[in-house]
């Protein structure tokens, strides 16, 4: 398999060099990794070095492929409540690990930047890199299953008119994230804007947080 070098170090970010093409081309790396085997059971393996961005986003996007296919099972109508019950754990589980490596992904940039003098007028932004990052991942799934739909040979033909001017909205939208996504770096890089992440801190999954999981610890 073919992988990127690394990612633009921030010097190079400051002077407008893209992140998030190279980043979007390891997601589509993973996806077509995932669908050779389609089974979200099967374990993932990172080709790249633990504690690298280019790891995390691998890992990240992993993350999304076996969720996407997960929620696509629960919602099969015959499902057995044993089984859908499995899968919403599934889910609950993927949720946690994909918000832990997104906030890995954070302090990755936190410490890239953390030597960048910010200037008197630099604005915060309300998102993060990694939380757009984020959204750049499911975008990349969302393509991929769309233009499969756009495909379908068993559909008719409203179907597939429909699913390619979908496609084609859901393309524009990745241009403009992956535009958003860079003009965020190279202003953090320069000093233009400034980034204050806050973690997620979510409850459901945590037992000293989520009363049912304390309240009935004792029985």
């Amino acid at each position: 398999m073919q992988y990127l070098k690394k990612m633009p170090p921030i010097a190079a970010l400051s002077m407008g060099e893209t992140f998030s093409r190279p980043a979007n081309t390891i997601y589509e790396q993973v996806i077509d990794d995932y669908h050779l085997y389609d089974d979200p059971g099967q374990a993932v393996s990172n080709p790249f070095p633990a504690g690298t961005i280019e790891y995390l986003l691998y890992q990240k996007c992993w993350i999304d492929c076996l969720q996407w296919h997960v929620e696509d099972a629960i919602r099969h109508p015959d499902i057995e409540p044993r089984e859908a019950l499995a899968c919403k754990r599934r889910i609950d589980a993927l949720n946690q690990d994909r918000t832990n490596t997104v906030e890995r992904m954070d302090d990755h940039f936190l410490t890239l930047f953390r030597e960048v003098p910010v200037r008197p007028s630099a604005k915060m932004n309300s998102e993060s890199p990694a939380w757009a990052l984020d959204r750049l991942s499911i975008l990349a799934l969302k393509i991929y299953h769309m233009r499969i739909e756009t495909r379908r040979t068993n559909a008719d033909e409203q179907h597939i008119h429909q699913c390619t001017s979908r496609l084609r909205v859901l393309a524009d939208q990745q241009l403009d994230l992956l535009r958003s996504i860079d003009e965020l770096l190279q202003d953090i890089a320069r000093g233009d804007k400034y980034m204050k992440v806050y973690r997620q801190m979510k409850m459901y999954n945590d037992p000293n947080l989520n009363p049912v999981l304390y309240n009935s610890a004792g029985h």
